[in-house]
């Protein structure tokens, strides 16, 4: 099977919570929120500006400067930052909230992004229930990060013809999604009537290249953005052009023992050509399509925010792989290194990577899952600033957000305190000691009570 379909864990994912949100979070409305002697990562380049003072009011930063020379109100509430570390919110471009028509279950996924320092998200498994939480989380009615929908999937099953596809196009552009999510089984006929049609409405289209399209067509197509690196190695293994899907595997993973490198300038050159974006995920790689055991993550900490069915869905996922007769370690692991290096080939040649990770997905809890997938785009030879900007300034840049992603004066306060530095240590990013999310200050006690409410183990 090409992909693992997001199904009916996501519908149950969660159940429904009783948390006062509103009225736990209401002193910090309309109120100035300051950070006392606190080391700034603005984000603008790699630097720490050390002992500042940042005031944030109504969702904005109002104030920065050396700590002694900025004013606020007596009735601010005033976080002792000392020692501490403020860095914009990240984002998780590759995230999915349960598509199904009861909102209660997404509020709990929000707020798992939330508590691990994510303040904007793109849904990437539409449903129609989703334009409407858009609305409540961008009227304050819900918490929850920013929020980009979806559409419902294009895939081989919901578009059959040409001009069922284009009508599609025209349906989910009417109906108000940012984007529109490309899924396995789309072909020559079918994709360029979705991508012409998208083009003419004027609605980008990311996810999946089928394998029938090919990564050459999805450039030339000019994707919004490209997820999973997925074609990417079937476009540099020789001789996959012979073969049938199948025999290539999830994201070319029977076939990406042999990719050759000297093929990826002229990829990395058609992607920044056309300046597509790539989300590469390289979370949902590692843990599932590495040679790792599944044992080697099921006893995660993390994994008591998900049931015991989901954990099982996914070890069951990942035994399949490993015991599928075209497994091996040796390729396995030769398939996760072509994909690090595709990744650093990607950031060193000027193709702009976005933070995303695929959850909830094997072994990527929502959330957790970021800091996973931070890690490994270090271990792929990313700096922990490059990292860190392909969750900040980039994302601003993707969505033409001039005022996010950086700190300074006037820009939004999405921000995250952390215990350490990550420009240092990228491990950092999880030890949060609190997050802003416009003019919500979460706490670490608020985050840590909340994710207690959480746990399904």
């Amino acid at each position: 099977m090409r992909i693992l379909i997001v199904t009916l864990f996501l519908a149950l994912f969660l159940a429904p919570c009783t948390l006062l949100i509103a009225q736990e979070l209401t002193s910090n409305q309309q109120r100035e929120i300051v950070f006392r002697s606190v080391n700034v990562i603005p984000m603008d380049r790699e630097r720490v500006i050390e002992n500042q003072t940042v005031v944030v009011k109504n969702g904005r930063i109002t104030a920065l400067g050396n700590e002694g020379s900025v004013k606020f109100g007596k009735d601010a509430l005033v976080v002792d930052a000392k020692g501490k570390y403020l860095t914009p919110g990240w984002a998780e471009i590759h995230a999915h909230v349960p598509p199904i028509d009861d909102i209660e279950p997404m509020k709990e996924v929000l707020l798992l992004y939330l508590a691990n320092g994510i303040t904007t998200i793109r849904g990437m498994l539409g449903h129609p229930k989703h334009l409407e939480l858009r609305s409540k989380i961008n009227s304050g009615e819900i918490l929850g990060p920013h929020f980009y929908a979806t559409g419902p999937s294009f895939s081989g099953q919901t578009v059959k013809t040409a001009e069922r596809g284009a009508e599609m196009v025209r349906e989910q552009k009417a109906a108000g999604y940012d984007f529109l999510k490309l899924h396995p089984g789309l072909t020559k006929e079918t994709f360029p009537a979705i991508a012409k049609t998208a083009h003419e409405v004027g609605i980008p289209f990311v996810g999946h290249v089928s394998f029938n399209v090919g990564v050459w067509r999805a450039i030339d197509a000019d994707y919004s953005s490209i997820d999973h690196l997925d074609g990417f190695i079937e476009a540099i293994t020789p001789g996959s052009d012979t073969l049938v899907e199948r025999e290539t595997g999830q994201f070319g993973a029977w076939i990406g023992y042999r990719a050759d490198p000297s093929r990826i300038p002229k990829l990395v050159n058609g992607l920044r050509e056309h300046k597509i974006r790539v989300v590469p995920t390289q979370a949902l790689a590692e843990r599932w399509l590495s040679p790792m055991p599944a044992e080697t993550y099921t006893k995660a900490p993390e994994m008591k925010y998900m049931k015991a069915s989901d954990i099982q869905n996914w070890t069951n996922a990942k035994n399949n792989y490993t015991n599928n007769p075209q497994f091996s370690k040796d390729h396995a692991q030769k398939l996760i290194e072509i994909r690090r290096k595709l990744i650093l080939e990607c950031q060193k040649n000027g193709v702009e990577l976005l933070l995303g990770s695929d959850a909830p997905q094997v072994f990527n809890v929502p959330g957790f899952s970021i800091h996973h997938e931070m890690k490994y785009m270090v271990d792929a030879g990313l700096t922990p600033y490059e990292t860190l900007r392909t969750g900040t300034v980039n994302v601003a840049s993707y969505f033409n957000k001039p005022d996010w992603g950086t700190i300074k004066t006037g820009n939004v306060s999405d921000l995250v305190l952390l215990s350490g530095n990550p420009l240092k240590d990228i491990s950092q990013t999880r030890n949060i000691e609190g997050v802003m999310m416009g003019t919500n200050w979460l706490s670490k006690e608020y985050i840590q009570a909340t994710l207690k409410k959480l746990e399904k183990q």
